[in-house]
């Protein structure tokens, strides 16, 4: 389609689906028609929350409409193949909720798809959307702040909230797969591409209590995971991840040590703060002003934009296979205890 109103519906209504949908109605220029999801006393709730007209539960009464333009695939990632590739099919465009897939051969499959189908295909990292994260890559990309010799990210949280993400048939794996997919994508968008994995897991609390009560034993999955990075590029990262503290990073935390200053995004001085006396001009701690915008209106106007033609697509899918690729590098180095090489997608958009 050329401009004008994307016709979008929706597929899963979890928790995630607020933030699509509060985006996509601050981004402006989304009519969202439908919303689909397993029990219709969970999605109706949503659906009159957001004023969505149309209620279904079988995502493929809404891949039959005419009146759909694109649509969101926010289900678990054990059925993101199986959906997108009936919306390539349909011919709808689509954004797929992160991890793409639950597998490289899944997500290859899907890519696949897509191009035979000849529509967008985009994965939902919604990280590199952040004000303080635009903020940050141009600064990177300018050279103004010189050579990146390290990086330290930090993804933590209490762990996921529902039973199903502790199921091994329906998850790949623990926080690796379900919370480094952010760090890692952040990662490769601000610095490049990745190109050799050492990492540690283990699994700290086999039994869950979650906050509605339910009682998940005999967890197997890792809940805390380490691993460092050699870029292409010579610079070294060191990855954390865990989902069993109280109290975790807000989003993610991010300390970039360059050769004319140092960088701390969502630390303790807040969602951005640069000291670079040299490129900044201030001899101290600098905080800078980042537009304020409603979450998730920069990422969902920018997909809104993709599916009208305004803009080129971005590489996002590539990019989802590339951090898969990374991810079973961590796993594979974890049990031998070496380094493992990555695999790297000239088609991804990491272009430092």
């Amino acid at each position: 389609m050329n401009g004008g109103t994307v016709r979008v519906g929706v597929i899963g209504a979890g928790d995630i689906s607020h933030y699509h949908l509060g985006g996509l109605q601050a981004a402006g220029g989304a009519d969202i028609r439908v919303i689909c999801g397993r029990r219709a006393e969970r999605v109706t709730p949503v659906a009159e929350q957001y004023g969505i007209p149309g209620v279904e539960t079988d995502y493929r009464a809404v891949l039959e409409r005419d009146d759909i333009d694109a649509v969101l695939i926010l289900t678990p990632e054990n059925l993101h193949e199986e959906i997108g590739v009936a919306a390539a099919e349909a011919g709808k465009a689509m954004m797929v909720q992160k991890p793409v897939a639950h597998s490289i051969g899944s997500c290859e499959r899907l890519i696949a798809a897509a191009d035979r189908a000849g529509v967008s295909l985009q994965v939902s990292y919604m990280h590199r959307y952040f004000e303080e994260v635009v903020y940050v890559r141009d600064l990177i990309k300018s050279g103004r702040f010189g050579p990146i010799h390290t990086v330290r990210v930090r993804n933590a949280t209490s762990g996921p909230i529902w039973a199903w993400y502790y199921d091994p048939t329906v998850v790949s794996g623990g926080v690796v797969f379900s919370l480094a997919s952010h760090g890692i994508d952040l990662i490769q968008h601000l610095f490049g591409p990745i190109d050799d994995v050492s990492g540690r897991t283990a699994c700290m609390m086999r039994e869950r209590t979650l906050p509605h009560g339910e009682v998940v034993t005999g967890v197997e999955l890792e809940d805390v995971a380490f691993a460092t990075y050699r870029l292409k590029n010579g610079i070294l990262v060191d990855h954390e991840i865990t989902g069993c503290e109280q109290k975790g990073t807000d989003r993610f935390l991010v300390e970039i040590y360059g050769e004319k200053g140092t960088v701390l995004l969502r630390g303790q001085r807040g969602p951005l703060a640069i000291y670079a006396p040299d490129v900044i001009g201030i001899s101290d701690w600098h905080v800078p002003e980042l537009d304020d915008r409603p979450f998730g209106a920069r990422h969902h106007a920018h997909w809104l934009d993709i599916v009208r033609g305004a803009v080129p697509d971005d590489a996002s899918a590539w990019d989802a296979l590339a951090g898969l690729h990374v991810i079973e590098a961590i796993y594979e180095a974890a049990e031998s205890g070496g380094r493992v090489r990555v695999s790297y997608f000239e088609k991804a958009g990491y272009d430092r």
